[in-house]
C-alpha cells in the first residue's frame, strides 16, 4: 500500500546547480581518523555553506559515515579540525554543538506518543512543559503530522516515523541537520516521495542539511553540492550537473551512474586517441548497418542483449573493435534495435569526457 505524503505543494524533485555563498557553517581541515591500522578519513578538507543541501556519497566504508559522526561529536578525529560557524568545535561534546541528527533506524521510544518523542529533546535541555509542547506542535505542523500527535510510534507507518525524527531534530532548531541515510529504509515509491519533500522541507527551514547517501540518484536529485567519497578522501567535489557530466576519474564516472570507459588501448582502437574517456549511454544513438550520423564518431558492432526498462532501452553492442558499449535506447525509437542486429554506434567528439 503506497502512502501519499506532502509538506506543501508537490513539486517535482530537481538540483540545485549552485549552493548558497552567505558563509560558512561547517570547515573541516585535515580531518584523519584511524581505527587502530585502518585509515578511515585520510585528511579530509571541507567547507559547507549556511543554507546549503549538502551530500556525501560512496560506497560502504569510504569514510562518509565516519565525517558525519565526526562533525556530530559521537567520534573524536585522529587529526585536523573540525569548525561549526566559526567555533572550533573538535573536542567538545556533542549536545555542545549546534547540531542534530536523523538516523536510518529513527530511534524512537515506543513508549511515548508522537508529541512527547517530538518534544524529548527540549526536555533535556530544560525547556519549560508548556513551552516544550507549544514548540513539539509547530514541529509537527511543519511536517503535516499534527494528526498524529496522540498515537504512538508503532502506529506509525515507515514515512510517518521517518517524518517524525525529522520534526525531532528540528525542534531544538539546529544550525546544522546530519542526515545519516534516513531513506534508506523506505521502499523506492515512498523514498521518491521522500526525496522531494525533503528538499522542501530544507528550503523552507533554511537549515544547512549535511547528508549520507550511497544512492548516486538520491544525491545527485537532493543537493546542492555533492563529495564522492573514497579510500577515505574526497575524489571530485562539485554540483551534481558537475559531478555527473564530468566526471574526473574513472571511480566517479562508473560509480555516479553508468559510463563506458575507453582505456588506452580502447582509446586508441576505437577513438584513435590517446588517454581514457568515459561516455555515458544516453549520449550514444544507434544506427542500422550502413547508416552514419554526420559529425560523430562511429564504431560498427553487433547487439548482444537489449533489456527493457520502462521508460527506455539498454542495449548492449559488442563493437568490432573488441569494446563492450552500453546504450540507452530512448522508448520512442522508430526503429528498435534486436539481439543480433548489426549496428552502428555514434556519438559525439564532445560527448567523452577525459579522465584523469
Amino acid at each position: 500500500m503506497s502512502e501519499s505524503i506532502c509538506f506543501g505543494p508537490m513539486t517535482q524533485a530537481t538540483s540545485v546547480e549552485a549552493g548558497p555563498t552567505t558563509g560558512t557553517a561547517i570547515r573541516l581541515q585535515g580531518l584523519t581518523k584511524h581505527f587502530g591500522d585502518v585509515r578511515a578519513v585520510d585528511g579530509v578538507d571541507l567547507e559547507i555553506a549556511d543554507g546549503e543541501f549538502f551530500s556525501m556519497l560512496g560506497p560502504s566504508g569510504s569514510g562518509k559515515t565516519t565525517v558525519l559522526r565526526l562533525i556530530a561529536g559521537f567520534e573524536q578525529p585522529t587529526d585536523g579540525v573540525i569548525t561549526l560557524a566559526g567555533a572550533d568545535v573538535t573536542g567538545t561534546a556533542p549536545f555542545e554543538r549546534d547540531v542534530n541528527t536523523v538516523f536510518q533506524d529513527y530511534a524512537l521510544f515506543p513508549h511515548m506518543n508522537v508529541l512527547e518523542n517530538v518534544a524529548y529533546g527540549l526536555r533535556v535541555r530544560g525547556v519549560g512543559k508548556a513551552e516544550r509542547l507549544e514548540r513539539a506542535r509547530e514541529a509537527l505542523g511543519t511536517v503535516r503530522l499534527q494528526h498524529v500527535s496522540d498515537r504512538k510510534p508503532t502506529q506509525l507507518s515507515g514515512g510517518q516515523r521517518q517524518r517524525v525524527a525529522l520534526a525531532r531534530a528540528i525542534v531544538v532548531r539546529p544550525k546544522v541537520l546530519l542526515l545519516d541515510e534516513p531513506l534508506g529504509a523506505l521502499d523506492l515509491k515512498l523514498r521518491e516521495q521522500m526525496q522531494v519533500e525533503l528538499k522542501q522541507l530544507q528550503r523552507e527551514l533554511g537549515i544547512t542539511f549535511v547528508f549520507v547517501t550511497h544512492d548516486q540518484e538520491e544525491a545527485l536529485t537532493l543537493s546542492d553540492r555533492v563529495a564522492v567519497f573514497n579510500d577515505g578522501r574526497i575524489v571530485q567535489l562539485g554540483t551534481p550537473r558537475e559531478i555527473y557530466e564530468a566526471p574526473q576519474t574513472e571511480y566517479v564516472a562508473t560509480f555516479v551512474g553508468t559510463s563506458n570507459v575507453f582505456g588506452p588501448d580502447e582509446a586508441r582502437a576505437v577513438l584513435g586517441r590517446e588517454g581514457r574517456f568515459a561516455l555515458r549511454p544516453e549520449k550514444i544513438s544507434l544506427f542500422s548497418a550502413g547508416e552514419s550520423a554526420a559529425g560523430s564518431i562511429s564504431a560498427r558492432g553487433v547487439v548482444a542483449e537489449t533489456i527493457y526498462l520502462g521508460t527506455g532501452r539498454r542495449v548492449v553492442v559488442d563493437l568490432e573493435a573488441g569494446q563492450r558499449l552500453v546504450v540507452l535506447e530512448p522508448s520512442t525509437a522508430v526503429a528498435p534495435v534486436g539481439r543480433g542486429d548489426s549496428v552502428v554506434a555514434a556519438w559525439r567528439p564532445d560527448d567523452l569526457v577525459p579522465l584523469a
